[in-house]
């Protein structure tokens, strides 16, 4: 998946640091980021591609090993070796460096929640950097703000030998699971039961998580669960969301055309595992 970087190891800690001359500068404009694509390599521009009169309004993102990242928001138009291109078009690029991707997606997440609250949704009032963590604080009325996250389930649903696969009707065009976010007051495992009864209407029993994944693209955190079907497996799909929704084997089973999703992750569980064993 996207945040597997072993041997590197991200370090989202806090900092009120400021950008050294061998710091990355992840560059927003308009919700795109600054990036140049040498296959298999996607590169981000250093401190010396930056004019250094705006490194004062970068903030510290995170570390990877040794390599710190900053945020710049409404960056230069253009920039000499790089181009504009949306967390989107990275993920169809042809690359095995998923460190790259991690860190774009980690700092779109961060980037979007930056912009969107440069003023008080309480008293309207301009925003301010916490210096000791993670927060947006207002120096009129006290309101603090911390980073939005997005909590969101992936459902493996099996059926015996088979599990139900889904396309969206806009958006990403390869095969999904059911999919959802969590309601307020809503636990986890009633998510999945709703989402499933919602998106292709059957019920499911034996809810079992899998593994968790930050999806920063979308600023979510996908959980993912495995579960059976309970009773009838006829699907009833949704269609205003869904395009596609059916019962497919292992053998059947078409896989995503990379490996950076929690959803292609589960459905490859499913798809090579010992039918005999659970997922």
């Amino acid at each position: 998946m996207i945040q597997d970087i072993a041997p590197s190891i991200m370090d989202i800690s806090f900092s009120d640091r400021r950008p050294s001359r061998d710091s990355v500068v992840m560059v927003f404009r308009e919700g795109k980021i600054l990036a140049a694509y040498h296959e298999p390599e996607i590169c981000f521009p250093g401190t010396e591609d930056v004019n250094p009169e705006v490194l004062k309004d970068t903030v510290y993102l995170f570390t990877v090993d040794t390599t710190e990242y900053f945020l710049l928001n409404d960056g230069p138009a253009e920039m000499q070796g790089f181009e504009y291109q949306s967390v989107r078009d990275l993920r169809k690029l042809k690359t095995e460096n998923t460190t790259a991707l991690f860190a774009a997606f980690t700092a779109y997440h961060l980037s979007v929640w930056y912009d969107a609250n440069r003023f008080c949704g309480h008293c309207g009032k301009p925003m301010a950097r916490d210096t000791v963590e993670r927060a947006m604080c207002c120096p009129d009325c006290g309101n603090k703000v911390y980073p939005r996250i997005n909590p969101a389930v992936i459902i493996g649903i099996r059926n015996g030998d088979r599990i139900l696969i889904t396309r969206y009707r806009t958006g990403y065009a390869h095969n999904a699971l059911v999919a959802g976010f969590a309601e307020i007051g809503e636990a986890l495992e009633d998510t999945v039961r709703r989402e499933v009864m919602e998106e292709v209407g059957v019920k499911v029993k034996n809810i079992t998580y899998y593994k968790s994944q930050p999806w920063g693209m979308a600023q979510d955190l996908l959980v993912g669960f495995f579960c059976d079907l309970d009773g009838d497996d006829t699907i009833r799909m949704d269609e205003g969301e869904l395009k596609y929704a059916e019962w497919v084997t292992r053998e059947e089973l078409e896989l995503q055309p990379n490996d950076i999703s929690l959803t292609n992750e589960m459905m490859k569980v499913f798809k090579y595992s010992d039918p005999g064993v659970e997922g």
